[in-house]
């Protein structure tokens, strides 16, 4: 069976719930699209859904003009405008080195405010180009938006089916079966072996190329349930006990665009350009 992307999704707002999309343009720093925006402190450090749960529940909608459509329960719909970047403010995430971003209106504060119950920003990236992606794996001069610390997230159909049946096999099977989207990758590809993505370095999808420059370690947000922001157990409790390394836990492996401008569409042929046999699990 070839491979084949199966799934594409972006989130516009950095812990926010996301938006399938069955096409995305690729631009230097991700999807179009992807994690330009971010809620933050009054320290400007982010503030994502490992402390706030609840920013699970918030729906940010992309518009044409850039801005966005937001929904949370219990609250009143929001639009807001892309900053003219006039105003910019130094933000960090995971204590990183500071870079400067563009601040929202004030309606935008005071909405996610009472949303998270307790003060905080809206911050847009207006130049990517601002912040870089940990060398040391990406290489020199691999822009970035908010993620996490690399452009793009790549999950595979076949590791989520394997991780399902050992947590159905296991103590805490009621947990199961966890979804795709609870590891908020961008791109989902079916038709190869369960963990086989560890052992990726290169791979074209349509008329894109990537690296695959590391694994993914896991924090405490796909414990999350997407719909009800409950915390449990599972997927950690399973993946510590099967995918364990270095003091963390894995799943996917992160990539780095090498030609930006190529559109993907879902149904893509997926093709490894290198490869490397990994029986230790994915670089990191």
């Amino acid at each position: 069976m070839p491979l084949r992307l199966t799934e594409l999704r972006r989130f516009p707002v950095k812990s926010c719930r996301g938006e399938q999309v069955e096409t995305a343009v690729l631009e230097p720093w991700g999807l179009a699209g992807d994690r330009r925006w971010m809620l933050v402190d009054s320290t400007g450090e982010a503030v994502t859904a490992r402390e706030h749960r609840e920013m699970l529940l918030v729906h940010p909608r992309l518009r044409a003009d850039g801005g966005l459509e937001v929904t949370a329960p219990g609250h009143p719909d929001l639009a807001v405008s892309r900053p003219d970047g006039e105003r910019l403010v130094d933000v960090t995430v995971h204590g990183g080195r500071p870079f400067r971003a563009a601040r929202a209106d004030h309606d935008a504060h005071a909405w996610f405010s009472a949303v998270l119950g307790e003060p905080v920003r809206l911050v847009f990236t207006d130049d990517p180009n601002r912040r870089q992606a940990n060398p040391a794996y990406a290489g020199p001069g691999v822009p970035m938006g908010f993620g996490d610390a690399y452009p793009l997230l790549l999950t595979t159909e076949e590791s989520l089916a394997t991780l399902n049946e050992l947590i159905a096999a296991g103590s805490k099977a009621e947990q199961g079966p966890v979804p795709m989207v609870r590891f908020r990758p961008n791109v989902v590809v079916a038709g190869g072996s369960a963990w086989a993505e560890d052992g990726w370095r290169r791979l074209r999808i349509g008329e894109a190329v990537f690296r695959a420059v590391k694994g993914c370690d896991r924090c405490a947000i796909p414990t999350t349930d997407e719909q009800t922001a409950v915390r449990r157990h599972e997927p950690t409790y399973t993946l510590s006990r099967h995918r364990r390394w270095d003091g963390a836990v894995w799943f996917g492996m992160n990539l780095v665009p090498v030609t930006p401008h190529a559109t993907l569409r879902v149904g893509d042929e997926v093709e490894l350009l290198d490869a490397a046999a990994a029986p230790d699990g994915p670089p990191r």
